[in-house]
């Protein structure tokens, strides 16, 4: 025993039989399959101030003396702790990654971030049996943490007495689980511009094989120097490590963001107000004027419905997707980053410079290991259980476009590259934004055709919502006052911090950032999200499910004769349960009501008739997002093309049908003008159903 672990021996004895006997008799009862003893740092702070405190200085021999300590402690049952470990969890030294310097080395330090990687668990020599080759002697050595070395001075035989060359004899050598991991800032704590620093991290035995990639944890542990080595010898820089103790994982219940008891109380005293809807959606990006049936639906995403794993072993996400399509310069960038900043986990990402597997998963050469491929996760991993930000998803590859298929509805990202065949969790909103392909949106056009997204992915968003930049005289004047409000108010308070001797008072600033002021500040506001999505679970009242299901069969009836299109799908009915039940999370209700089903069926309504109806008939078309092409074009498609069959044979042996008679006879028997005609021709010549064999004919394919 060394003089620090007799030092503290007794009190730490002591310690453990006050405070942790009951866990110890556990884990006696459990030995060997549980190896650890979870101790909380503010139990060893209200038993002797002093010893917490050499905890956080000295924590090697600390730690090691409260192992020692633990094996010593008699038990009632005949059992030896030998391989025990003491984990401490709650370190209040908390360090930012990005914050760690000299003074930390050797100290307890409690880091908080995301797995970025994790090598596989493999054992680890720590004391290793070599065999002389001469005369067969085994000599036991200690193996530290980084590398391999045979007994220097040589064997111990007297009668040999010579180095080398020694066998290591597996059988009679200690091993140990190990594991490195590399942790890295979580996304939504970085600031602006700032690449995230990661750092690596040692873990062994029972601490090895229970994060992935994309986890946000909290580890403790202690700080270490690891000194780097050059081609031409060793460096004066080194890298830092951190010796895992112990692992506190925050992914299922935003416990990264502390809500303290004041806050919970502010947030159950918010909830109460009558006001509340108002107040949340005026919470949202208050510098953008008006939207608010927009910003109603953001708040909804927000808040999230209900999660549903079914007894059969599938899964019903609960995560509300959300497309703004429209002109330029209508703040849809604005309204994405602000509903990122408010979300408790938040990643916000360009379609311009995303790629494919910058958003899903990467196949990358591991360098915490031996250069084997290891899966890096993407924007959508990282932002798991929280909101995924696409701005400018137009701009994407095709074949990045399809990556996201899986994402949006199983809420998984699956992964075959490079020999690794793996399946992470993305279980995030989706919010994305996009220009139309000319610059404006045409209402008379078919959506999936104007922001050249395939409409299978379209048919995935639960909410599309058309912006459109037109002039209106009264409308632009209060758009213009609020802008240039916004501005004055931020021109008062940049003058008053940074030139000196300034005669604009605070007070004044304040009234002026009135208008432009959230309800709920945006700190309150991440923590009522987080509350809401932790601790509320509504469940749906009959009338209210009677209500969804009388408006979903009522619109479905619409389309059961021979000539009318499918107004809505199965998929717009998940869309309104899932929103009732993040409109019951607002209020923080363990109960979706009749006004819920209603709040949420007017959002809907307004989607539909702006995306979701056939401009040349009125009536809601399913089809226009689900394929896009709507009904009354399909019909003019199968028109056209049984007519240019007709036509060509009248003319037996020509080139094909003339054109200008196909346009003619269109107009004349169908009404299809010849605008219309010759773009619907146009699309089936680029997808292959008619040839043209030269510019004045036209031919269908068989």
């Amino acid at each position: 025993m060394t003089e620090t672990e007799s030092k503290w021996d007794e009190r730490l004895k002591r310690f453990f039989k006050d405070y942790y006997w009951n866990e110890i008799l556990q884990l006696a009862n459990e030995y060997p399959d549980q190896r650890s003893l979870g101790v909380d740092f503010t139990d060893i702070e209200k038993f002797d101030r002093e010893l917490s405190k050499e905890f956080l200085e000295h924590p090697g021999e600390l730690i090691q003396a409260a192992e020692a300590a633990l094996k010593e402690i008699d038990l009632p049952v005949e059992k030896s702790l030998e391989y025990a470990h003491v984990r401490i969890i709650k370190i209040p030294n908390r360090v930012s990654i990005r914050e760690l310097r000299s003074k930390h080395l050797s100290k307890f330090v409690a880091i908080e971030g995301m797995i970025r990687k994790a090598t596989e668990v493999r054992p680890r020599i720590t004391k290793a049996a070599f065999q002389c080759l001469r005369c067969g002697h085994v000599t036991i050595a200690e193996q530290n943490s980084f590398k391999f070395e045979e007994p220097f001075a040589g064997c111990e035989e007297e009668t040999c007495g010579k180095k080398g060359p020694f066998k290591v004899i597996i059988e009679d050598s200690t091993f140990i689980d190990a594991q490195k991991l590399q942790i890295q800032e979580s996304p939504e704590n970085l600031k602006g511009g700032s690449q995230p620093q990661s750092l690596e991290v040692d873990s062994e035995d029972d601490l090895t094989g229970n994060v992935t990639p994309g986890d946000r944890v909290i580890i403790n542990g202690i700080l270490r120097s690891r000194q780097r080595t050059l081609k031409d010898g060793k460096s004066t820089f080194y890298d830092l490590v951190l010796e895992a103790n112990s692992i506190e994982q925050l992914d299922k219940d935003y416990d990264e963001l502390e809500i303290t008891a004041e806050d919970e109380e502010q947030i159950l005293e918010l909830s109460r107000d009558p006001e509340i809807y108002k107040k949340i959606v005026g919470s949202v990006a208050p510098s953008i004027y008006g939207y608010e049936e927009i910003k109603e639906a953001l708040a909804l995403q927000l808040f999230s419905g209900v999660v549903k794993n079914l007894p059969d072993g599938s899964r019903i996400r609960g995560d509300i997707h959300v497309m703004l399509v429209g002109d330029p310069g209508i703040a849809k960038s604005q309204l994405l980053r602000y509903v990122v900043k408010l979300s408790p986990r938040g990643v916000f990402t360009s379609g311009r410079s995303a790629s494919a597997s910058g958003l899903t998963a990467a196949a990358v050469k591991d360098d915490l290991n031996d250069g084997r491929w290891t899966i890096e996760g993407g924007a959508l991993v990282m932002a798991d259980m929280g909101i995924a930000a696409v701005d400018e998803m137009d701009k994407m590859k095709t074949e990045d476009k399809s990556a996201l298929h899986e994402a949006m509805e199983q809420q998984t990202i699956s992964i075959a590259k490079a020999g690794i065949i793996a399946t992470l969790k993305s279980r995030c909103a989706l919010l994305g934004a996009a220009n139309p392909k000319y610059g404006r949106f045409d209402r008379y056009e078919g959506l999936a055709e104007q922001i050249s997204m395939p409409p299978a992915l379209l048919s995935r968003f639960d909410l599309i919502f058309v912006l459109l930049d037109t002039p209106d005289h009264s409308l632009d004047t209060r758009i213009a006052n609020h802008i240039l409000q916004s501005h004055y108010a931020g021109e008062l308070f940049e003058q008053r911090e940074k030139l000196p001797g300034s005669h604009i008072t605070e007070d004044f600033v304040d009234a002026e950032m009135e208008v432009i002021e959230p309800v709920i500040q945006p700190e309150i506001m991440r923590k009522y999200v987080a509350y809401a999505r932790k601790n509320v679970f509504p469940v749906m009242e009959e009338d209210a499910r009677v209500y969804l299901i009388n408006f979903y069969t009522d619109l479905r009836k619409t389309g059961e004769s021979k000539n009318t299109p499918v107004p809505v799908t199965a998929r717009q009915l998940e869309a309104l349960v899932r929103l009732s039940e993040a409109s019951a999370r607002v209020r923080l209700s363990n109960t979706v009501t009749l006004e819920d089903a209603k709040r949420t069926i007017r959002i809907t309504m307004n989607c539909l008739k702006n995306v979701g109806v056939d401009p040349e008939t009125g009536a809601l078309d399913a089809d226009i997002i689900a394929s896009g092409t709507s009904m009354s074009q399909r019909n003019k498609i199968k028109i056209l093309k049984d007519m240019i069959k007709k036509v060509c044979e009248r003319y037996p042996g020509k080139e094909g049908a003339p054109l200008e008679e196909v346009y003619a006879e269109a107009e004349r028997e169908h009404g299809i003008d010849r605008t219309h005609a010759e773009d619907i021709i146009k699309k089936m010549v680029a997808k292959g159903d008619l040839f043209k064999p030269n510019l004045e004919h036209i031919k269908a394919v068989k």
